[in-house]
């Protein structure tokens, strides 16, 4: 069994588990395997459907619009569905370890048959009606083991949803399971010592990215059509990138998520990841939207996002990246660099220019060293030999920080967003990589240098991305190219203030003109 977590330790963490992680029972389970949910749920009261006459591979490779429109039409039931991606997790998960807890297959069935039997009432659940949905282990489900990717939570079972998946159930979906994290979401390369490592689902010996790496290699995989994610540093945007699939990390604010113990900051955001952007934005239309729990809440419907993805684009300026004073893959650099003539056959005027993020990588840091000695330098203390070596940096860092200095960081953070702001009002989109390098070893735990450049800690390489954290604005990883290795290659495409809608909108218009055959992963073509 794993170590106690006390109420009061659990309260001094910053994860959205502080307000109640240690008042589940902590029951031991067994890595890997199913559990037992407690939940009661209702048993079938007749016998299950074969899906032995519809292909698998096929309704786990469907958007999950055409999902939901197929359960409205009764041309598909949730059964199939669901009995369809247990079998490819079955077939698939063992071989990259991208769902960590998975709920036992009688209580998923049971929970499809009551969305058949809805439907078959005349009762529509929510626009996820029936539709499997993969949770990130950072995200607390009720009757499912959360584990944070941290021995101290091996066996934690939460008695709440967090507002994430509260929504998700409340719209119909199904939690199949939990994907993989890295320890507590630190690093953008998923593995941890309770689950281990998620492999690429394009090369199995690279890594897929994180903190969202089992989520998206769950949706690469076709395991579920949709997961969620959280973005501090990237993690809604590395692993689509490096997986072949889509991710948007959303405005502070949008997606409310808690319990959470810093209400008022906006470095970390959650949001959806999905295989191509229509199925982004219907999944966002049910995370997003008000909550005055979050104080932040950005006091928009998420039925703003039900709209046309299609515009024109015709005369609309947009910003592609020179170099931002970073060292880049060269296959990298190359394929984005590529994609400018997509953008002007959409009609838009392409111009090389890129924001001054001066100051970006202080700021980012300092507050991200502030927010983890908050969270864990209590726990540090006494349960510090269980931590790993990424808290105890931020946990030590953190403590050399002052009031004074910290006021200074926020100056000129505010400083940061006008360079940004008066930038974006003259480019309504900055297109970028989202990453400096291709999938990397998986064995190894983050590049220590790119193009001959040393990088001076674990998050060096991910500046990329933590660079458009650091002011907030939306930004959605798109898939742009293939490399000569057959890696994914994403690009990322930010869009002003507040503006997700927008972000979408150019990275549908993006996905529809661009040339690209999407591959299907490797480890697929040989289940």
């Amino acid at each position: 069994m794993g170590t106690r977590i006390t109420r009061r330790d659990a309260l001094k963490m910053g994860t959205t588990a502080a307000a109640s992680a240690a008042m589940a029972p902590v029951l031991p389970r067994e890595p890997n395997r199913s559990i037992e949910d407690p939940s009661k749920l209702a048993k079938p009261s007749r016998e299950l459907p074969s899906a032995e006459n519809r292909s698998t591979p096929d309704l786990c490779q469907l958007a999950a619009e055409k999902l939901a429109q197929l359960f409205r039409t009764k041309g598909v039931s949730a059964r199939e569905v669901m009995a369809a991606h247990w079998k490819q997790i079955q077939r698939v998960n063992a071989k990259v370890n991208a769902i960590v807890t998975l709920v036992p297959e009688e209580q998923l069935m049971a929970q499809a048959l009551a969305a058949d039997e809805a439907l078959a009432n005349g009762k529509w659940l929510g626009p996820l009606h029936g539709i499997p949905v993969a949770a990130k282990d950072l995200h607390e489900t009720k009757g499912i083991r959360t584990t944070f990717g941290s021995p101290l939570f091996r066996d934690h079972v939460p008695d709440f949803d967090c507002l994430v998946v509260e929504r998700e159930k409340s719209a119909g979906a199904i939690v199949v399971g939990k994907s993989n994290v890295p320890e507590f979401g630190f690093g953008s390369q998923t593995y941890n010592q309770v689950f281990g490592v998620t492999r690429n689902p394009y090369d199995v010996t690279k890594t897929c990215g994180g903190s969202t790496g089992g989520g998206a290699v769950a949706v690469a995989c076709g395991m579920t059509p949709l997961a969620d994610g959280s973005d501090m540093g990237g993690s809604l945007r590395n692993p689509p990138s490096f997986c072949g699939v889509v991710g948007i990390r959303s405005s502070p604010g949008r997606v409310p998520n808690t319990p959470s113990r810093l209400g008022w900051q906006t470095l970390s955001v959650a949001g959806p990841v999905a295989r191509n952007v229509s199925d982004c934005a219907f999944f966002l239309r049910v995370l997003a939207g008000f909550d005055r729990r979050s104080p932040i809440a950005l006091d928009q419907p998420g039925r703003d996002f039900t709209q046309e993805l299609g515009r024109s684009f015709k005369g609309v300026r947009v910003a592609f990246f020179k170099d931002l004073g970073l060292p880049w893959d060269s296959q990298v650099k190359a394929a984005v660099t590529s994609q400018r003539k997509v953008f002007e056959s959409l009609g838009c005027v392409v111009e090389e220019a890129e924001p001054d993020f001066r100051d970006a990588n202080e700021c980012f840091l300092a507050w991200r060293h502030w927010s983890v000695e908050l969270a864990f330098g209590d726990i540090l203390e006494s349960k510090g030999d269980q931590l790993n070596e990424y808290v105890h940096w931020h946990v030590e860092e953190g403590r050399k920080l002052t009031g004074p200095y910290l006021a200074r960081i926020e100056a000129k953070r505010t400083a940061l967003y006008e360079r940004v702001r008066r930038f974006m009002e003259k480019y309504e989109f900055f297109v970028l990589p989202v990453n400096q390098v291709l999938p990397f070893d998986a064995n190894v735990h983050y590049p220590t240098e790119i193009a001959g450049v040393k990088m001076e800690s674990y998050m060096a390489w991910m500046k990329s991305a933590y660079y458009i954290s650091a002011v907030g604005n939306p930004a959605v990883s798109v898939p742009c190219a293939y490399s000569v290795e057959g890696l994914p290659i994403g690009m990322q495409i930010v869009s002003r203030h507040h503006d997700d809608w927008g972000a979408l909108q150019m990275a549908y218009a993006f996905e529809q003109a661009c040339d690209l055959r999407r591959r299907r992963p490797s480890v697929m073509e040989s289940a």
